[in-house]
């Protein structure tokens, strides 16, 4: 078992599965059930850091984006709710508390996808990108504030969980893998970083790639 040196919060929308990882670190984690498509999210988040205490990461990874190839309004709306209107609600309420106390970091998970539009999943590709954006003006305007408050972009491809949808799947990487490269980007407060490395260069090539290409893939 490993020994968690801080005071942890982890939220989801199951109790029962939280209670579950509570079991497992009953003095280190704080539990909260809610769900950040209809839930008053910032309330829930103020809850939580007076629970802990105090705030020092927050790392957003709720996420949704089944695919919709129909173009099915439920899941497109499910998709832009979680990913969207959700992270806005937690990362904005996280970043002001964080400039109040003049420094911390905010770690978010976006995806490959947040690069280009894609016929299969467009509110989730659309969603990310969303994400990424977000997370790259919340940089600069923690720079122009002269605030020490880090933004971690986590763009992951397949990780070998329940959530890998897909029917061509290529390069699933071990979810301890997958999870100590995270760790390690968050320790070292990068900017972006690709689960797995290897990603890095494919990312690039789609890029670039001309739309009359792109079109017959995505």
């Amino acid at each position: 078992m490993i020994a968690l040196l801080y005071l942890w919060a982890i939220t989801g929308r199951r109790l029962g599965l939280l209670e579950e990882v509570k079991s497992q670190y009953p003095d280190n984690i704080v539990v909260s059930a809610f769900d950040v498509t209809t839930d008053n999210n910032q309330v829930q988040i103020q809850s939580l850091i007076e629970k802990l205490n105090g705030l020092d990461l927050l790392i957003y990874n709720a996420g949704y984006g089944d695919p919709s190839e129909n173009l099915i309004p439920q899941t497109e709306e499910q998709t832009t709710l979680t990913n969207v209107n959700g992270f806005v609600q937690i990362v904005t309420y996280a970043f002001n508390y964080f400039v109040r106390q003049g420094h911390r970091h905010i770690t978010l998970t976006s995806s490959l996808n947040a690069l280009r539009g894609n016929s299969r999943t467009p509110a989730y590709s659309a969603s990310k990108a969303y994400m990424s954006n977000y997370a790259e003006g919340l940089t600069i305007k923690a720079y122009k504030l002269k605030k020490d408050i880090a933004i971690t972009d986590i763009k992951p491809g397949f990780i070998d969980t329940q959530m890998a949808k897909g029917n061509k799947k290529i390069w699933v990487a071990p979810v301890y893998k997958a999870a100590r490269q995270i760790i390690k980007a968050v320790e070292k407060k990068k900017r972006v970083v690709y689960i797995t490395g290897r990603w890095w260069l494919v990312t690039q090539i789609i890029r670039w790639l001309p739309f009359s290409i792109y079109k017959h893939i995505a």
